[in-house]
């Protein structure tokens, strides 16, 4: 498979998890994060998805796409771990987390993952959903929906 096809397969598991998900937590209270905001492709379309929730977003760096730039209010720039704590402070309660960091260093990935679980787990509610690219700890992992290979995204359910 050419890089090509494996970036289309990967925008369209991203699609139809963030599809699924947004579905799954359509009557659980909460905000959503985005972690890793890009070029803002994926929170646009969490806004289109999920109208009427704050969405907060963490970066390193904002530089999306001018039409995703997200309220001053919910964008935490800096690194994770103090940004995630902040929102810990901020007292946010989260439904649906988008966990999209990563440095396509698949050791260096699944570290930050596991290292970052217990801050993103202290934010969320229960029955909330979190999506992932990375593999995660301390949740329990579910099934999304049968269009996306297992290996491609992961979903865990917080209990």
């Amino acid at each position: 498979m050419s890089r090509l096809e494996s970036m289309q397969r990967r925008l369209q598991a991203q699609i139809d998890g963030l599809n699924w998900a947004a579905e799954v937590i359509r009557d659980v209270p909460g905000d959503v994060l985005e972690l890793g905001l890009g070029n803002g492709r994926t929170y646009d379309h969490l806004r289109e998805k999920i109208p009427g929730r704050p969405i907060w977003v963490i970066d390193r760096v904002l530089q999306p796409h001018p039409s995703c730039v997200p309220p001053a209010q919910h964008f935490l720039q800096g690194e994770a771990d103090d940004m995630l704590a902040e929102l810990a402070r901020r007292r946010a309660r989260i439904a649906l987390a988008h966990y999209d960091f990563g440095y396509g260093v698949k050791e260096r990935d699944v570290a930050e993952g596991a290292r970052l679980s217990p801050l993103i787990g202290a934010l969320m509610v229960s029955g909330g959903l979190i999506v992932s690219q990375q593999p995660l700890i301390g949740f329990q992992q579910v099934t999304g929906p049968d269009t996306i290979d297992p290996e491609r995204y992961l979903f865990y359910r917080v209990v």
